[in-house]
């Protein structure tokens, strides 16, 4: 009697049942080591930041502070083309100082984790995806190439964007604001950190809204039509989401919502490639009906 042979198994149904071999445990150990490289990553940049203590504080931290930052010359330049003294920025008039006995030690310890974050985050974010990507299928994996260098570099223009455009301007506009001449600005390190902080990780997340639409897209939960019928709604969600990311100030408000717009634009264009890019597959899969002649 002639044995049964078993139905060939797909190269996908192959992968999904090695990943049913890896346990529970399995999954949490391959984590775990992926989530170490990656902390081992944040902490090499952060002991160098650490150690380069009058650079980073004197020149990358302190220097949206000073009038002599690159954005407010460059203002300045723009103000003397335009001859107009309205878009020059000479004078800061504000202080920093700490209060707290151990405030300038923790703020450039945390400091320096947020620049080991953010300079290590393209291996963080491979090494995340290293651990996500085994579980998805060719198909899938496939969608996804690119991945990597897409999330890293939207992030490092966000960070950009957030460092040489909304931090100073916003220190800019806060440090003018008075209720009063009589109350004079004189802000603490731990604040000053803290908002910078904010401004620029704020920037660097919002900016990976056309990848996080390019997905959406993808599983069928957003398409071009829907995002240009709902894009007034979409702009006051905007001008909310801007209003808490950043400080309560609405330059800082506008600044994160102008791009933000720009991005939900190009986002339309990201939706109508991926839909266009599904269908041609499709019609590639089924075969062009042919003419009847």
């Amino acid at each position: 009697m002639a044995k049964k042979q078993r139905p060939p198994i797909s190269e996908e149904n192959h992968e999904k049942d090695l990943e049913k071999e890896m346990g529970f445990l399995d999954h949490l150990e391959e984590l775990r080591w992926h989530l170490i490289r990656a902390f081992v990553a944040i902490l090499v940049f952060a002991v160098a930041a650490f150690l380069s203590k009058d650079f980073v504080w004197n020149t990358l931290i302190l220097g949206p502070s000073r009038p002599d930052f690159i954005t407010f010359r460059l203002l300045c330049k723009a103000a003397d083309a335009l001859q107009s003294e309205v878009l020059c920025i000479t004078e800061l008039p504000f202080i920093i100082q700490s209060r707290k006995m151990t405030g300038q030690f923790s703020m450039h310890i945390t400091s320096s984790a947020v620049i080991g974050l953010i300079f290590s985050f393209p291996y963080v974010f491979w090494e995340l995806w290293r651990f996500i990507s085994p579980g998805l299928y060719r198909k899938e994996r496939k969608h996804a190439k690119g991945a990597v260098f897409f999330v890293s570099l939207l992030f490092s223009i966000g960070v950009l964007f957030g460092y040489f455009i909304i931090s100073p301007l916003s220190v800019n506009f806060l440090s003018h604001y008075q209720v009063d001449p009589s109350v004079v600005n004189e802000f603490d390190i731990t604040s000053y950190v803290s908002t910078m902080t904010m401004l620029v990780l704020a920037s660097a997340f919002v900016f990976q809204l056309p990848v996080v639409v390019y997905f959406l897209s993808k599983v069928g939960f957003i398409t071009p039509n829907v995002m240009r019928t709902y894009r007034k709604h979409a702009i006051v969600v905007i001008l909310v989401l801007g209003a808490l990311l950043t400080p309560p100030d609405p330059i800082s408000q506008v600044l994160i919502a102008i791009p933000l717009m720009g991005l939900y634009e190009i986002s339309i264009y990201v939706s109508a490639f991926v839909l266009r890019k599904e269908k041609e597959a499709l019609e590639k899969a089924i075969g062009k009906p042919k003419h009847v002649t």
